[in-house]
């Protein structure tokens, strides 16, 4: 009785009820395939339930993990965290928009909702972790996502890692260990029973419930619609004549209700719903006059239409706008609202769902949605609470309209689409999961692939294929006796950085610039979904051409591919202010990924012999990420404080702002005292390094021995006080002529506990030359030193 303050329903529905004894009265892994909006939901509560009741309070050897896609992430967390936290459950949300990195976080945490990708780069370390030992539930929504192209991998591998997290744990402990359940869900699907022996534990196959269409609570009536479209027709105008015939479906399907536009772009959305509101006159009707009062309360001019009961919404809205839309639409104020499929974890029922159009752009070429794409977006029809019909109209080309037709019944096999298994391997080699190629077949065998490739033996050859593919480029060693040792692959798997990326950076010659290592990492794999849009062109070449030369290294011609796009965070680098909200959210996006990128140096100085250049470049660029600034910059108070009116003044360095009185500082910056004293306080506290070098009396005609020494000049200020993280290190790193990498070490804060660190380096004699390069790299701030030094032989 004590947890039944969980549901907010007097009983359970048809297919809650069929599952209650299974989920509930049993501990053994369970799948569930029902219609989408079924509530299967209520499913993994129960199972949380079941769980809490054989654990004892305050619940603190348990953990639960819900690994479903973003949106749905945020929408859940919300939700349990009001629902379960009354019990005394702490609900932690782990996605890639969060600031955490680490388990500390989830230490007392003990339902963790984190979408797949999150959870495959925490976990990708579990020997190391005790508190994996504690998960004795991992919950998996839309498992039929196993078989989407992009995502599927990522989901079955951390599914086949907590497999053998749990196999492990009652190998080590085969007395007191407890076993961890998994319980999944998904939509219709016909091979459930595939995913039943994939989900297997010693008792044998997962129990399962199928439930077909017949038990949706609100009946949904599935109509594809075929229209014309000449051989010459882009996608681009087919897409515009569709517009055109959708107020007729809204008329015909809507009987008055809410309805729900998917539209492949955001700029699609916006252009549906101008001609929507164009032809609006039918949908008015007198209770949608209050729109008037959300109306006044809209930051988007554009977005002011929806007094005539169309909307629209998609990432690039600004957030308050978002949520005062979503508002309307749920509150049955605002009659149609079109949205960008990727908000479709938004949860915003409606009576009829449109797909305006079947293909989307992806990484600027033109496909068709995904079947897990379309059972989202089918899934948003029919309110519960509300109707006992609904209606899904898919809009699509007459060629695919029986492709359609087929997949709306259900009858797409769930396959496993390994495209992304090359990765998946490397890491579990670099974790030594695997180290010969037996445990390979092994750790395959613990997959949805093995599973399908029993019925489809061809996909089983991918192995030995990825396997062979890892060794071309050098990221794991095979020897004879089919071992396995991982070498440079340990940065693939570390940094989580595609195959793709690792191949591009491994034909890296070594002479590389600054600039053609920054158009390197624009194209990285990584940045694949990144979107060049129509109306960001004149923006992006008006930055391209920035008369101010030193903040980017300009790219030829028109900006006109996704990855010229990318190229454009020197912008930020430049400090240059993007004025576009989406702009913004994509640029942020890509320090994200580029941070890992930019960190691939030590790859480069693992892997290159001849690259001083290229390492050199490579270790500035991921500084560069780090601070979002060129080394360079005239901007480095804006790692203190993010004034621009400091650089006007031509507080340009940090030891200019030390030598500026406080109160001047004050005045600049139109702030009041002891304002100019912090920001003084900040740079004073920061590390202030001396570098020198000296030749060792040691002569030969081939080689020679230098001293390297960094002095901390300011160590007595610091043992009082640090502006640095603890993280803060410096680089050191010396070049020859000959564009060798003489010397590269890190040097962490050891250095400053006693204020100096010397090492003696032999240096063998250059062809080109007696110079050499030694650089000091602060990675966090512009503290660099370089020095140019003449050796004698």
């Amino acid at each position: 009785s004590k947890f039944r303050c969980v549901f907010e329903f007097p009983f359970f529905n048809y297919v809650q009820s069929k599952a209650l004894d299974d989920v509930f009265y049993t501990g053994r892994n369970f799948v569930a395939s029902a219609p989408t909006g079924s509530g299967k939901t209520v499913l993994f509560e129960l199972a949380i339930i079941r769980q809490l009741m054989e654990t004892s309070e305050p619940w603190a050897d348990f953990k639960a993990v819900y690994a479903p896609i973003k949106a749905l992430c945020s929408q859940c967390f919300e939700n349990w965290k009001r629902k379960f936290g009354p019990l005394g459950l702490k609900c932690k949300e782990l996605t890639g928009d969060t600031e955490i990195d680490d388990f500390f976080e989830i230490q007392d945490s003990h339902v963790i909702l984190t979408t797949p990708e999150k959870w495959d780069s925490m976990t990708r370390k579990w020997k190391d972790n005790c508190l994996l030992e504690l998960v004795r539930l991992f919950l998996i929504d839309e498992v039929h996502v196993v078989k989407d192209a992009t995502r599927g991998a990522t989901l079955e591998v951390v599914v086949s890692r907590m497999k053998t997290v749990n196999a492990y744990r009652s190998a080590q402990n085969p007395e007191g260990a407890v076993s961890m359940r998994f319980v999944a869900v998904s939509a219709t699907i016909p091979n459930i029973t595939d995913i039943a022996d994939w989900l297997c534990d010693n008792n044998g196959p997962a129990t399962y419930l199928n439930m077909d269409e017949s038990h949706r609570p609100v009946k949904l009536r599935k109509v594809v619609l075929g229209f014309p479209c000449n051989p010459s027709q882009t996608e681009f105008r087919f897409d515009l004549t569709l517009n055109y015939k959708m107020a007729n479906i809204i008329q015909t399907y809507s009987d008055h209700k809410p309805t729900l536009v998917f539209c492949s772009t955001r700029k699609g959305a916006q252009q549906a719903a101008a001609v929507l509101a164009k032809e609006a006159r039918f949908i008015m009707t007198m209770e949608h006059k209050q729109l008037m009062k959300y109306a006044n309360s809209i930051l988007d001019s554009k977005l002011r239409m929806m007094v005539l009961g169309v909307g629209y919404h998609h990432a690039g809205v600004d957030l308050s706008d978002r949520k005062l839309i979503e508002m309307a639409f749920i509150e049955g104020d605002l009659p149609v609202l079109t949205t960008r499929t990727l908000a479709m974890g938004v949860n915003l029922p409606a009576h009829l769902v449109v797909i305006k159009s079947t293909t989307q752009y992806v990484a600027g070429a033109c496909e068709e949605y995904s079947e897990a794409d379309l059972l989202q977006m089918i899934g948003r029809a029919g309110r519960p609470q509300f109707d006992t019909s609904a209606t899904a109209v898919i809009m699509t080309k007459n060629q695919t309209k029986d492709k359609y037709m087929s997949l709306m019944n259900g009858m797409e096999i769930i396959e496993s689409l390994h495209g992304n298994l090359v990765e998946h391997l490397n890491a579990e080699i670099v974790l030594h999961t695997i180290s010969d190629v037996n445990m390979a077949l092994d750790w395959i065998r613990s997959t949805f692939l093995y599973i399908r490739a029993l019925k489809n033996p061809k996909h089983y050859e991918l192995c030995l294929k990825n396997l062979n593919a890892l060794s071309s480029i050098e990221l794991i060693h095979m020897d004879e006796d089919i071992n396995i040792k991982p070498t440079p692959g340990r940065l693939m798997a570390r940094y989580c950085v595609a195959f793709e990326t690792m191949k591009q950076f491994s034909q890296i010659s070594g002479t590389e610039s600054l600039s053609d290592l920054t158009e390197l990492v624009s194209n990285s794999k990584e940045f694949s979904d990144i979107q060049l849009r129509v109306n960001e062109k004149r923006l992006l070449n008006t930055l391209n051409r920035d008369k101010n030369r030193t903040t980017i290294f300009p790219m030829e011609g028109k900006i006109r591919t996704n990855d010229m796009k990318v190229n454009l965070i020197q912008a930020q680098l430049g400090s240059i202010t993007i004025q576009e909200f989406g702009l913004t959210q994509d640029t942020a996006k890509i320090f994200r990924n580029g941070l890992r990128i930019g960190r691939l140096c030590e790859f480069l100085s693992l892997k290159l012999k001849r690259g001083f250049t290229a390492v050199l470049g490579a270790l500035i660029l991921s500084k560069c990420f780090k601070a979002k600034l060129w080394e360079t910059s005239p901007f480095v108070s804006k790692q203190l404080e993010k004034i621009a009116a400091m650089v006007n003044a031509g507080l340009t360095t940090f030891s200019k702002i030390e030598d500026t009185n406080a109160r001047e500082i004050e005045l600049i910056l139109n702030r009041h005292p002891p304002f100019g004293n912090q920001i003084k306080e900040a740079v004073i506290h920061l590390p202030k390094y001396e570098l020198t070098i000296e030749q060792l009396p040691r002569y030969s005609p081939t080689t020679a021995e230098i001293v390297v020494k960094v002095n901390l000049k300011n160590l007595s200020q610091l043992q009082t006080k640090r502006t640095a993280s603890d993280l803060h290190y410096t680089s050191i790193i010396i070049g020859d002529a000959d564009n060798n990498v003489v010397y590269l070490q890190k040097v962490d804060l050891m250095l400053l506990k006693c204020g100096l660190w010397s090492k003696r380096v032999e240096l063998s004699r250059a062809s080109k030359g007696q110079e050499i390069s030694v650089h000091l790299i602060s990675s966090d701030y512009g503290l660099d030193i370089q020095h140019k030094f003449s050796v004698f032989y």
